[in-house]
């Protein structure tokens, strides 16, 4: 409670000397020849005055396609989970667009709440790692504030699914085998190359630099998936897991990871309550993701989880040295 009392008091000084609120505005990143378009949105630090503005079942703060404001700053992007989408952290956008950071979250197409057309299928997992390495291109190329960026300062939040796209994006190497179960009874070119054992390479971007990841999905991550991971990383773990993810298989990540991530154990947590507190229009509709156990409040952990995050990327991107 101590360290984070005073994560809190450093944080409403920061926000008090840099005088941002967070501007909002929606993206579309155009399809890349089989990829399809990438839709998502875009917080950063702005000047002007913030409005309430309803986005999907959230009422939220900000400055909607306010001006961008600063120099040289740095870039997050958010990965969402199984059918989620791209406010599933909007928390977690916010506070680090106060604090002077540029971020972009985007629908992984095919797997968000939207567009499910695609959740159980093999291909999604071979593309969300190509999405993100998509949205950075977007945000230092076609992006009309894109000299404002630093591309030497670029973070990485994922959770559940979005954390297995995070691991994969700064280096990990999944391990498919030859007789996948999302394969079995599909006749795809995709599920060809799996049964051959001569899958596309995975996108990996080394302009990330430091990325948070939170209960991920790590299913067909082995021993030797993380070899190749040579960023720091802050990583978080639920108490009784859910959708697919275990506290044994996110600590077994912790433990596998080259370099020793910050590691964060929630107890009495559950895989869901990584998404922000639920507003009563999606409680009513997805009760299963806003349900918390007895004694767990979600608000309250939230002030932790996002003075962490804002935390560990400013010592990560923002106060280290460049090269």
């Amino acid at each position: 409670m101590i360290r984070l009392s005073f994560i809190l008091a450093a944080l409403l000084c920061l926000t008090a000397s840099l005088a941002h609120a967070a501007g909002f505005q929606l993206i579309d990143v155009p399809a890349d020849g089989p990829h399809p378009a990438l839709k998502g949105g875009i917080w950063y630090p702005c000047a002007q005055p913030t409005s309430e503005v309803k986005l999907g079942p959230f009422v939220t703060s900000v400055a909607k396609d306010c001006p961008i404001t600063g120099e040289k700053l740095p870039l997050v992007v958010i990965s969402h989970g199984r059918v989620g989408t791209f406010l599933g952290h909007l928390d977690i956008a916010e506070i680090l667009a106060d604090a002077g950071f540029v971020v972009v979250a985007i629908n992984h197409p095919g797997d968000n709440a939207v567009d499910k057309s695609r959740t159980d299928d093999f291909s999604v997992f071979i593309e969300r790692p190509a999405d993100v390495r998509r949205a950075i291109d977007f945000m230092l190329g076609p992006w009309p504030d894109a000299g404002k960026i630093d591309n030497g300062r670029i973070g990485m939040f994922g959770f559940s699914r979005g954390g297995y796209t995070g691991l994969v994006a700064i280096g990990a190497n999944p391990y498919f085998g030859k007789r996948l179960r999302l394969c079995d009874g599909k006749d795809s070119a995709l599920c060809g190359q799996v049964h051959k054992g001569e899958l596309p390479e995975l996108a990996h971007d080394p302009r990330i630099k430091a990325a948070v990841i939170a209960d991920p999905l790590s299913v067909f991550f082995t021993e030797d998936s993380f070899k190749n991971v040579k960023v720091p990383v802050q990583l978080w773990g639920s108490e009784r897991g859910g959708d697919g993810v275990t506290q044994e298989s996110v600590a077994g990540i912790a433990n596998e990871l080259p370099m020793k991530p910050e590691f964060h154990a929630v107890p009495n947590s559950q895989h869901f309550d990584f998404l922000p507190p639920c507003p009563a229009e999606l409680a009513k509709s997805a009760p299963a993701i806003c349900a918390d156990e007895p004694g767990f409040d979600r608000a309250e952990f939230h002030k932790e989880f996002d003075a962490e995050v804002l935390a560990f990327f400013r010592k990560n991107l923002v106060d280290v040295q460049q090269p």
